[in-house]
């Protein structure tokens, strides 16, 4: 049993070369990792700009039917109109960021 532990060379030996590699393997997995997630941040704040430069403002007048004769209306529907407003944060006005670390106790 000896002689065949000897002779099996099917195992795998951890040098230190492969941990060496693997480390910078893995620190580099993250860097690249950190830039994707800035990447994707960066177009998600695009996205959100071009959504608030959404022009949302809309108008439309009502009617009425009235009766020349007697004078009473027959029917009527009401207009509306909305004014978009500048909201705080269109146009990347607001900074999403961690405040600055506070004690617990006052």
């Amino acid at each position: 049993m000896l002689r065949q532990l000897l002779n099996d060379e099917a195992g795998f030996i951890i040098s230190a070369e492969l941990v060496l590699v693997a480390t910078l393997l893995v620190i580099g997995l993250i860097v690249g990792l950190s830039e994707v997630q800035h990447a994707v941040v960066s177009e998600l704040n695009d996205v959100a700009d071009a959504i608030g430069e959404l022009n949302q403002c809309y108008t439309f007048s009502g009617f009425s039917k009235n009766d020349k004769v007697s004078n009473k209306v027959h029917a009527a529907t009401y207009g509306s109109d909305f004014e978009d407003k500048y909201d705080d944060c269109d146009d990347n006005q607001c900074d999403i960021a961690c405040d600055t670390p506070a004690d617990e106790n006052p």
